[in-house]
């Protein structure tokens, strides 16, 4: 009597390993280092200028627990991150490859010029292209640093694509499976569409938001279709490093 021999784990292609947590959480991991440390370097002793979705997380986990609340919440993020690495790692049984995450980060830069490109252009189009000159006009950030304003597009990166994409997006698809019986594609639809719109509607939520412009409005709700339309086909890391390249473009250069 033979014993059969295990089969080996298949071996994954690039496009499906980036998406995994793996490649994803660590290629973000740059991010979150880079924006904590530019944060804490430009705090003020009464505090500092934060990304508006992360002000959001950290105010629910100070609702909670205190004042310390924003310790716990970076404490659940690097925590979560790295169970569902490791538990990842295991699952696939595949080595980490180097270089995967030099083709992700080419690929978020690509995937940031193109939509600043395409996002304008379909802007301009919708309302003409005197309206887009308007987008950046009423926001105070162009007022800023150079530091601080890389500082919040590297949050915005990471925190909105964490609230908007990965718990807004997969929240509505869910809902939207449960509730309304979707099936898969139409669900992702759904889930699209509306975190689209609340990602728009997000900037204008006072004390700190914009004035409301249906300029400013079309062009961030584009960018929420793109965004949210990047994270369903190629995951986190690609998403979040391609929204802060796109936002640090906007506001740098």
């Amino acid at each position: 009597m033979t014993t059969p021999i295990p089969a080996a784990p298949a071996r994954a292609g690039y496009f499906h390993s980036s998406r995994a947590p793996r490649y994803s959480i660590l290629f973000a991991l740059p991010l979150l280092v880079a924006y904590e440390g530019l944060a804490a370097l430009l705090s003020s002793p009464g505090g500092g200028l934060r990304n508006g979705a992360d002000a959001l997380f950290r105010s629910a986990f100070t609702a909670v627990a205190g004042a310390r609340g924003p310790a716990l919440f970076m404490a659940a993020i690097i925590l979560l991150g790295m169970v569902l690495v490791a538990l990842d790692m295991k699952r696939s049984g595949q080595p980490i490859r180097g270089r995967y995450f030099v083709v992700m980060l080419a690929e978020s830069t690509l995937f940031a010029i193109a939509f600043g490109l395409v996002i304008g252009t379909l802007t301009a189009q919708l309302l003409g292209a005197t309206h887009l000159l308007a987008v950046g006009a009423p926001t105070g950030i162009v007022a800023l640093s150079r530091p601080t304003r890389l500082m919040l597009s590297l949050g915005a990166g990471l925190y909105e694509e964490l609230f908007f994409r990965v718990a807004l997006v997969t929240g509505l698809a869910a809902t939207a499976r449960i509730l309304f019986g979707f099936g898969r594609g139409t669900s992702a639809t759904f889930a699209v569409i509306l975190s689209a719109i609340l990602f728009s509607l997000f900037h204008y939520i006072p004390p700190f938001g914009d004035p409301f412009q249906i300029t400013s409005f079309t062009f961030r709700l584009l960018s929420g279709l793109a965004f949210s339309a990047l994270y369903v086909t190629r995951g986190f890391g690609i998403t979040a490093w391609t929204h802060a390249l796109y936002d640090a473009f906007l506001l740098l250069v």
